[in-house]
């Protein structure tokens, strides 16, 4: 046993509630422990001093005799051993960082299922990530496709119970079924993996040649996958079941579609709205008129421009933007102009231009240079003051 301070392996004060105590077992038992830290004997020793610190806190009785009597309530030499009875320190080479991370974070998947059987039973498959690459229109549209997964799949031979014939594992008999073996150490109860079975508690007797008595084997699965429409970038999607297979019987993982979605040549997506950048010619952004433009569903509208726009104006088409997820409803797509100026004039309309220039007042000029200018000379004229 450790001689340090149990609360000061924990880094909580004496008054630490259970709750205190819990979260602060929590974030060292993850920094500390071994499948974090793989051949770091400081880690292991720490993570050991941790549980050890825990065990004894957690439980009202026991941290009671601490607290008086300090760590010769569990001195097996005082008092003739009797203060530190029944005391159990699990510590094991099958006690893997998923189990740690399941036992105090309790995580579940769909269903209610646990990420792994409890002590001896087989494990669940492993989840899958498959990376989709979809265009902006089957964002918005939704999409049914077919994707091929590499991953483990039950055995056909076998179906999944890793022996031959299907006949099905047996108990273990170094470990009755438990997965698990005990060995008195001192003071200690050591619990580690049954190194027969590997912590599964059952045995193939006669293993499957197709699978090697895994009750799985790899394999290209083929998967018709649906999009819903008005999904985003760096959604997923969860497809319960459909990852790795479990070890003999033992329930599927789960496969996660991670989308990405490809720029658009024409339109930005903000949300479920739509920003398209559109060219203007520059007589039509002073007499007027119309304009088409595209949509995402594939549709022209026509947009009305009136006189005078200026470049930078928006105009909003409701309804033209993107899908909702989980909706009938649509979002809008906003179309922002820029005039254009016009290149390569003929001489004629080099001189059109100039004459009309000549007509022009400061009621015709152009409102947003005729603004600039004006503050241009009135910081002029406050330098020279």
């Amino acid at each position: 046993m450790s001689n340090r301070d149990f609360y000061e392996v924990l880094g909580v004060s004496k008054g630490a509630s259970d709750s205190d105590l819990k979260n602060a077992y929590r974030k060292l038992a993850m920094r500390w422990h071994p499948d974090r830290n793989p051949g770091d004997k400081s880690a292991e020793t720490k993570f050991k001093e941790v549980n050890e610190a825990y065990e004894i806190l957690k439980d009202a009785q026991k941290r009671a005799a601490y607290d008086r009597y300090g760590h010769a309530a569990f001195d097996p030499a005082a008092s003739g051993g009797g203060r530190g009875s029944g005391f159990d320190f699990h510590f094991g080479g099958g006690f893997g960082f998923a189990d740690i991370f399941d036992e105090m974070f309790g995580e579940v998947l769909g269903g209610g299922e646990r990420r792994h059987a409890g002590g001896g039973g087989t494990r669940r498959g492993a989840d899958l990530r498959f990376n989709l690459e979809i265009t902006l229109e089957e964002a918005f549209a939704g999409k049914s496709t077919e994707i091929r997964v590499p991953t483990a799949v039950v055995c056909e031979s076998c179906k999944g119970t890793g022996s031959a014939g299907g006949s099905g594992p047996a108990p273990c008999n170094t470990c009755h079924g438990v997965g698990k073996i005990r060995a008195q150490q001192g003071f200690f109860t050591i619990e580690r993996t049954c190194p027969t079975c590997q912590g599964q508690g059952r045995v193939v007797k006669d293993p499957c040649r197709n699978c090697g008595g895994h009750g799985r084997t790899h394999k290209d699965k083929t998967l018709q996958v649906n999009i819903p429409a008005g999904v985003e970038d760096g959604m997923r999607i969860r497809l319960g079941g459909e990852g790795e297979a479990g070890l003999r019987g033992a329930p599927a993982g789960d496969l996660y579609l991670f989308l990405s979605v490809t720029p658009h040549r024409l339109f930005q997506r903000d949300g479920a709205n739509i920003q398209c950048l559109v060219p203007i010619a520059m007589v039509t952004a002073a007499l007027g008129g119309t304009v088409e433009v595209p949509a995402i569903d594939g549709t022209r509208a026509k947009l009305t421009i009136p006189a005078g726009t200026q470049t930078g104006q928006q105009f909003r088409l409701k309804g033209k933007g993107m899908s909702v997820l989980r909706s009938p409803a649509r979002g809008d797509l906003f179309i922002q102009v820029q005039v254009e100026t016009p290149l390569n004039l003929t001489r004629q309309q080099e001189e059109l231009l100039r004459e009309f220039e000549k007509t022009c007042d400061t009621h015709t000029q152009s409102p947003e240079s005729s603004s600039f200018f004006k503050k241009v000379k009135e910081l002029w004229e406050g330098l020279k003051d």
